[in-house]
């Protein structure tokens, strides 16, 4: 089975950044406050919005959260809002790509707005943790699928966690992680984190058992 991700028409660094600043400015927001508001350093915030840095997930998280924005508006989608029926359909190779040090990132479904998660198909390059600078962690939860190839997870809190095709892994976002191809050829996994603007699990199980 050919898993190869055809690859359409990439946005740049750079149109990235225009769009993180188009919708700061569009809100009279200071590059000061809006790195505040999003929780993250002014100076990489600049960098991003300059195309002077290839954002992480972490990172793009913070900002359409602290922008109250939608992340598929990052990437020249237009997302829709539906009170029902809500459905989106990706053809293969058409998500939206995005490419930090060794995850490529094709994000999926960007034509819909408040997703309550955001599936992600990604061909992980890295084959070592040197390909990382820190941690990823953010708000959530996440599902690790792998399609093909093997993968070894590392985390702060567990021994490295050795996936291949097939298996799966369901982990709080919040705990430090990354993911390496432990296998020859890059592995393709799908990736999918809730989104950081709705309830989480944890409220939700603390409903009133009967």
């Amino acid at each position: 089975m050919d898993t190869h991700i055809a690859k359409p028409t990439e946005p740049s660094t750079t149109d990235l950044g225009r769009r993180v600043r188009a919708a700061r400015q569009s809100q009279n927001l200071t590059l000061e406050t809006a790195s505040r508001l999003c929780g993250v350093s002014r100076s990489t915030l600049s960098k991003v919005e300059n195309g002077l840095m290839s954002p992480t997930f972490d990172v793009l998280q913070k900002i359409v959260l602290g922008l109250k924005i939608e992340i598929g508006e990052l990437f020249g989608s237009m997302p829709k809002v539906s009170a029902s029926g809500r459905r989106a359909l990706t053809r293969k190779g058409e998500g939206q790509r995005h490419a930090y040090r060794g995850y490529q990132m094709e994000l999926l479904a960007t034509d819909l707005a408040h997703k309550a998660m955001l599936p992600f198909r990604i061909r992980i390059s890295a084959h070592t943790l040197d390909a990382f600078d820190d941690w990823g962690r953010h708000e959530g939860e996440e599902f690790l699928y792998v399609i093909s190839g093997s993968v070894c997870l590392y985390s702060e809190l567990y021994a490295p966690t050795h996936l291949n095709a097939g298996d799966s892994l369901y982990f709080d976002s919040r705990t430090g992680h990354a993911a390496v191809s432990t296998s020859e050829e890059d592995a393709e996994v799908l990736w999918m984190a809730t989104s950081a603007d709705i309830p989480q699990a944890s409220a939700i199980n603390e409903s009133p058992k009967r």
